[in-house]
This record gives structure tokens, C-alpha cells and sequence, in this order.
């Protein structure tokens, strides 16, 4: 197949784009490299992916309507996977109107993109921090995600809206994702495996929200990859068992799903960091704060419903993602 991939230069998107030109895909990735965070680090994944066969990149931004449809124009995806997006729930207290911008605005481009040459099946993130103030654990699509507690979770939710009117409206098959707390090499520097790493290897104090008492579902790279290509090879049609009296957002009348994609283990904060320091054979120095604003306190991801449609199955233990994390990190920044 020849699929797009939004996001390309990114953690996600780069794993992905091994993985399908591993099978025989065609993949052109599309990215704009912005300085979210460490460019050279975007650049260092996409310079891995520039040598392979079968690969092609534009740079863009997704709010640039007229580059995005030159770039499905040119490449002519039968499918696409869009994981581009102003990230991080911290960074949208500093800078909301980045949310809007690609997350709002350049995901209309991408469905617009996407009805108007009939791609057979549209991939995109979203993300668990949809679940917002829900404290039912664990989270479930079958759950209302009315009450988002930051713009970034708001955003997400709004791209779920606008995928199932599209899937309504245009018959454009459309599956969201909704991500938890991914982790694993080359990794985002804004997450908290690397900025533990980073500080620990520097003898640095480490910054423990909620003092610690977090609980997150931990889940890593290889098997959110792998969750992502088994939903792409399965386009959703109507689900026949939805009922309007008693309507559920996982499904729809329209060819529309929403899974989570998880681990559904979810790990202590303080057993994270105790991982960390078994790999970096450091001790850290910990600075105990309060949980900070759009933060909620656990995650958990029931993925049974991923599970019983794709075979989806996670099988990384921390203990061993955290380890080949550190040991990335180590090869990579030399320490």
C-alpha cells in the first residue's frame, strides 16, 4: 500500500514508518520539524528513514492546506495515518491557540484531504487525556469524555467529533486511537522516562508530580506500533449493533470506531522512577510537588474492545522498556 503518514519525524510516526516499509508499504512522511522540542532529535529519526527504500518526506505544516493536497496529490495514499499535532498538556496552558492551529484547523485540511480523493481508511491519534475528569477506572470508549481538563484533551475529543461527522456525512472510514502514556527509544523529551533519564545520568533533581502517587498505563513503542497497523488493515464499516436510544462514542451507524491502545497494566510513578533508577544504576534526587494543572491523577486503558477486533496484544513489561529506553539514551547522547 502507499500510506501517509503525518507526523513522520516524530516518535510514533517514525517507529510506524519502519514497520510498514518493513512489510512493503510505500510511506511518505509529512512533518513540519517544528521546535516543540530538540530538532536534531526529529531530524536524527527522519535521517534513519531518508535511506530506506520506499520512503519519501515533505515538510509542512498541516494548517498549509494548499501543501498538504499537492503532497496527497503526488504520492496518491490509499490510506492514512495522521500523528502530527501540538502535543503536551502542560503547553497548552502557555500556548492555546497552537492547539487550535494544527490540531483543529489541520485536521479539517486532513479530512477534507482525505474525502475529496476517496482514501480507503483514515488512522488518527487521539489520546487518553480525553477522559479528562473521569475517575472510573479503567477508562473505557464506552465512557463519556465530556469534561476535559485541558485544551490539548479538548482538541483531541474535537477531532473525534469531526472524524464521525465526516464517516456520516462522506462515508469516510475513520479510526481514533487514543493513546496512553507512550514510551520506548527515541522517545519525546518532554515525557517523563526521558527527562528522568536525563536528569538522573546528570546527577540532577527530578521533578515528581503528585508526589509520586500517579498511576499511569505505561505503554510501549512496539505495541502501540503494532495496535496502529492492525486497525489500519481493518476499515471499519457500520457497526450493526449500534442503537440511537442508547448511543455509545465507541461506535456508529457511519463507518467510524474509537479504540484506546494501551497497556492496561498501569504502573506507580515511584515504581517507574525506581526502574529508571535500576537501568541508570543512579539514585535519584526527587523534588516532591503538588499535581499540576490539566494533569489527572491515574490511566488505565480497557482495550478489550481493540483486543476482540484486531487480536491486539501488548506484551512489553516496564521493566524491559524502561531498560532498552535507557540504554538508547545512553548510545545515543553518548554517556
Amino acid at each position: 500500500m502507499r500510506v501517509l503518514i503525518t507526523g513522520a519525524a516524530g516518535f510514533i510516526g517514525s517507529a510506524l514508518a519502519h514497520r510498514l516499509l518493513d512489510r512493503g508499504d510505500e510511506v511518505l512522511g509529512y512533518d513540519n520539524l517544528n521546535d516543540y522540542y530538540d530538532v536534531t532529535l526529529k531530524q536524527a529519526r527522519l535521517d534513519r528513514l531518508l535511506v530506506r527504500e520506499g520512503f519519501r518526506f515533505i515538510k509542512g505544516d498541516l494548517e498549509d492546506r494548499e501543501a498538504l493536497e499537492a503532497a496527497f496529490d503526488d504520492f496518491r495514499p490509499v490510506r492514512v495515518v495522521n500523528l502530527a499535532a501540538q502535543a503536551g498538556v502542560r503547553y497548552s496552558l502557555e500556548n492555546p491557540r497552537a492547539y487550535i492551529d494544527a490540531n483543529v484547523v489541520g485536521f479539517l485540511n486532513i479530512l477534507e484531504a482525505c474525502r475529496h480523493r476517496a482514501i480507503e481508511h483514515l488512522v488518527y491519534a487521539s489520546s487518553s487525556s480525553v477522559y479528562g475528569a473521569n475517575r472510573k477506572l479503567p477508562f473505557a470508549v464506552e465512557d463519556n469524555v465530556d469534561h476535559p481538563v485541558s485544551l490539548y484533551a479538548a482538541s483531541k475529543k474535537t477531532n473525534e467529533l469531526m472524524a464521525h461527522t465526516y464517516s456520516h456525512l462522506f462515508q469516510l472510514p475513520t479510526t481514533g486511537l487514543r493513546f496512553f502514556t507512550v514510551y520506548g527509544p527515541w522517545g519525546r523529551p518532554d515525557m517523563a522516562l526521558f527527562l528522568f533519564t536525563r536528569k538522573i545520568l546528570a546527577g540532577e533533581p527530578i521533578d515528581v508530580f503528585n508526589f509520586g502517587n500517579h498511576s499511569r498505563d505505561f505503554t510501549y513503542v512496539d505495541d502501540i506500533v503494532e495496535g496502529v497497523i492492525r486497525t489500519l488493515d481493518r476499515i471499519p464499516g457500520p457497526d450493526e449493533t449500534f442503537d440511537p436510544l442508547a448511543p455509545t462514542p465507541a461506535s456508529s451507524h457511519a463507518p467510524y470506531r474509537v479504540y484506546n491502545i494501551g497497556n492496561h497494566r498501569p504502573v506507580q510513578l515511584s515504581r517507574y522512577i525506581e526502574l529508571v533508577e535500576q537501568a541508570t544504576g543512579k539514585t535519584a534526587l526527587k523534588r516532591l510537588l503538588p499535581l499540576q494543572p490539566g494533569d489527572v491523577p491515574d490511566t488505565a486503558a480497557d482495550v478489550s474492545a481493540l483486543m476482540r477486533d484486531t487480536g491486539y496484544s501488548p506484551d512489553t513489561p516496564v521493566e524491559v522498556g524502561v531498560e532498552r529506553f535507557v540504554q538508547w539514551y545512553r548510545e545515543f547522547y553518548a554517556v
